[in-house]
């Protein structure tokens, strides 16, 4: 089971999305996890919506800052598009997506956001 890691800033939109998708589209042969740099900790009402529309439940899901990942290896750390905040994490592989952060986006906007994530969520698993 290979192991990845989604960051963003205040893991509550993309990072938390994209660890859904890798849930979704991938449960049986990753463990996803998400963290954020300066993590909010909440999920945004906006990507909670988001995901139910097509049928997750991302309140189950929990802000978590990157300490919790201290000195742990991953297959895949994905960062989005937060640049210097976000630290170097153990990784065999980087990826750095760098995707607009919808927090602020009216829904249709947000929409197009998560569709890319998604997408590109599903390009990541081809590669593992």
């Amino acid at each position: 089971m290979k192991k990845v890691i989604f960051v963003c800033v205040e893991n509550s939109n993309r990072s938390q999305m994209a660890e859904a998708f890798a849930h979704i589209h991938g449960a049986d042969i990753v463990e996803a996890f998400s963290a954020g740099s300066r993590p909010s900790g909440r999920i945004n009402p906006k990507a909670i919506e988001a995901m139910k529309e097509l049928g997750y439940d991302l309140a189950m899901h929990a802000s978590k800052g990157l300490d919790e990942f201290n000195g742990k290896e991953f297959d895949a750390a994905v960062t989005m598009g937060c640049g210097d905040e976000c630290p170097l994490v153990l990784a065999k592989k980087r990826l750095d997506w760098k995707l607009p952060d919808p927090k602020q986006m009216p829904p249709e906007q947000f929409r197009e956001i998560r569709d890319l994530i998604e997408a590109k969520v599903k390009e990541l698993l081809q590669t593992l």
